[in-house]
């Protein structure tokens, strides 16, 4: 189905690096709709763009996710403002968890950000994510956990946002939602699917009560740990996983490139 709204392209007026940027975080947006990760218009994600003045780009706060194009995106600043003009509306309030990630994270160039019911419903659950599938096993050692504060718009919750977080690449956010952080758009994304993935797993598995689950054999979670950890498991995602999900967007849709 082709997108509702429709722009000029801002691609003459950009660099190759912002335009490659732009057309990531919206196939990004794309398929957060395509998998129901979507929540209507709230929550985000967003990407910092190449170059000194530490822009990013976001969401428009009044498009769903399968609306969104390269060109749609807005560039704002640390504070959640537009970046010179645009049509769209913006949520400066809903930056906040995003900003701090990135003001304290170099490597932090991406940040994805849902409130899905599988994640929403492992964040409430006290023991948090379990080892009990290979997909946790995988995600596991890389997630952090950040007590539940209210709707982000206290900017003091920042501070405390980035201690709990430290050099994790993913959160979960307690009765909250779910957060991963990447260098690229694709990095953030293959963390944020194999994060929902093991919580999705989770609800199901607890089905059974937690009283009949097989726990795995004692070290193997850190086995899958060493596993897949470290660059090549990333390489791997971005050299073949990214592009097949990009080809996967082309054949359903390809606005998202516009």
């Amino acid at each position: 189905m082709a997108t509702a709204i429709q722009m000029p392209s801002v691609q003459s007026k950009v660099s190759d690096e912002e335009w490659n940027a732009r057309v990531d975080l919206a196939a990004a947006y794309r398929l957060v709709a395509h998998y129901g990760w979507d929540d209507l218009i709230f929550t985000h994600l967003s990407v910092r763009v190449p170059g000194p003045e530490h822009h990013f780009l976001i969401n428009p706060y009044n498009l769903m996710f399968e609306e969104i194009t390269a060109s749609s995106l807005v560039k704002i600043d640390v504070h959640g403002n537009a970046v010179g003009e645009t049509p769209y509306v913006t949520n400066p309030a809903g930056f906040t968890i995003h900003s701090a990630i990135h003001m304290a994270r170099e490597d932090a160039k991406a940040v994805v950000h849902l409130h899905t019911p599988y994640g929403q419903a492992v964040s409430a659950m006290d023991f948090g994510l379990l080892p009990h599938t290979q997909t946790a096993m995988v995600a596991q050692h890389d997630v952090a956990y950040h007590d539940y504060e209210g709707i982000a718009t206290d900017l003091d919750e920042r501070e405390r946002l980035v201690a709990d977080m430290g050099t994790k690449n993913a959160m979960i956010l307690r009765n909250h939602g779910t957060l991963t952080v990447g260098e690229t758009v694709a990095d953030a994304f293959m963390r944020m699917y194999f994060l929902e993935r093991a919580c999705e797993a989770q609800v199901h598995m607890l089905a059974a009560g937690r009283e009949n689950l097989n726990t795995p054999p004692q070290g193997t979670p850190e086995k899958v740990k060493d596993q897949s950890s470290g660059q090549g498991m990333m390489l791997l995602n971005k050299m073949l996983a990214w592009p097949a999900l990009l080809r996967k967007l082309d054949r359903i849709d390809p606005s998202f490139r516009n």
